[in-house]
């Protein structure tokens, strides 16, 4: 969704204007997902995407925010939090000084100071009836987000002002609130209290089939789906595999394509610099400790499988972390390995024209023979009597001449 932000006055936080993005993957289960959200909002209950981290939700609750077309507040949930980072609270003074001098021979004074209120998000958007985005709203203390008890049922704001002037606010009947978080064993979420979690429709979000993983993919990196589905099933393998630390996501499929897209790489094996790629993105999945040593070799064994099995092509070369002997290049050794098998099969070639022999495009025997000592003077030439030409005998140790040899050899006969 594309993303403005509202001018704010003097004494209120700036909004966002959220307008649908024209490129918003929108398969069925995406679509599914949103019009449950929306129908909860409409009927008034605030909604709760949760689910594990890399699947969309604050992309998909910015998304269903801007189906509602009001302004966005967000918020995103910390630790350090209190209700007045909620709310608002009261910042300065405001001073006053009065003189008078009515009277020419008398002057008064009157002078005052009042501490001045300073509304924050979730009263901005309480008072104005924008949609409020709580983002991972779980990282937040429990006590921080008491506040929202009353908005969610009473639709009422209780501000901590002990003036009477704006201690209540009506919650705007627009107002609507959608919240997101990750699951309890994640580092730095606390327990959501019951008294909140009962107030909120809460719609498991989690990893997306494959077809939408693919065009996700290929929309955020740009490259072609059919190459998108090699990252796609590299990464879904890898993640069902359980041989990590961290769940690899999908966010790990848009890094690998779209770094690879920018750089004009193929999702092939045999380019090293993809499977470099790969490798920086997903080994990172597991704890780098020193006694992780041996589960990191496995992994990496692994990964290597797992990338010549879905990008065809044998892989090219990757330096494995702490081996103690490192292994030739394999792209160089496809190299050699192809230049000589052209060798031989010049030599093959050669030794064809010079023996007449049907089987000498056999280049395996034709290298054997190649590598033994030749023996000077192994040609033996000798005159036919009977008036049928030239007879040429090749000693059994012999099996290949240069063409060199053969041209004195070739004279020799013509003159017998």
């Amino acid at each position: 969704m594309a993303v403005t932000a509202r001018p704010a006055s003097n004494e209120m936080p700036a909004a966002l204007a959220l307008r649908p993005r024209s490129d918003f993957v929108e398969t069925p289960q995406v679509e599914e997902l949103a019009r449950r959200a929306i129908a909860y909002l409409d009927a008034g209950f605030p909604v709760h995407f949760r689910g594990p981290a890399g699947t969309g939700k604050t992309t998909l609750a910015l998304h269903v925010a801007a189906q509602l077309g009001r302004p966005v507040m967000l918020i995103t949930g910390d630790e350090e939090f209190a209700t007045s980072d909620l709310v608002g609270g009261q910042y300065g003074y405001h001073y006053r000084k009065v003189v008078d001098r009515f009277i020419h021979t008398v002057q008064k004074y009157e002078e005052d100071a009042v501490q001045r209120w300073v509304d924050n998000r979730l009263t901005t958007a309480c008072r104005e009836g924008f949609t409020l985005v709580y983002d991972e709203f779980t990282r937040s203390r429990p006590e921080a987000n008491n506040v929202l008890l009353a908005v969610l049922e009473e639709k009422l704001l209780v501000l901590p002002n002990m003036s009477k002037k704006d201690a209540y606010i009506k919650v705007h009947p627009e107002f609507r609130a959608i919240f997101t978080s990750n699951p309890q064993e994640y580092a730095g979420v606390h327990d959501a209290q019951d008294a909140l979690a009962d107030r909120l429709v809460t719609i498991d979000v989690g990893y997306y089939d494959h077809d939408t993983e693919v065009v996700i993919t290929s929309s955020r990196s740009g490259m072609p789906p059919e190459q998108s589905d090699r990252i796609v099933s590299l990464v879904r393998d890898f993640r069902d595999s359980g041989e990590y630390d961290q769940t690899p996501t999908l966010r790990a499929c848009i890094m690998i394509a779209r770094v690879a897209h920018m750089q004009g790489l193929q999702p092939v094996a045999s380019d090293p610099r993809f499977v470099n790629i790969c490798m920086d993105v997903l080994e990172s999945k597991t704890a780098f400790t020193a006694q992780a040593r041996e589960r990191r070799a496995h992994q990496r064994k692994m990964l290597l499988s797992l990338i010549e099995h879905h990008c065809g092509a044998p892989i090219g070369p990757v330096e494995a972390e702490g081996a103690a002997d490192s292994e030739a290049p394999r792209q160089e050794e496809a190299l050699q390995d192809l230049a000589s098998q052209a060798m031989a099969l010049a030599l093959a070639a050669v030794e064809d024209a010079e023996t007449g022999d049907a089987d000498a495009l056999d280049a395996e025997p034709k290298l054997a023979q190649e590598a033994e000592p030749q023996d000077e003077g192994a040609l033996h030439v000798e005159a036919s009597s009977n008036g049928d030409g030239a007879e040429r005998e090749l000693d059994a140790d012999d099996a290949e001449l240069s063409d060199d040899a053969d041209a004195p050899a070739e004279e020799g006969a013509s003159e017998a």
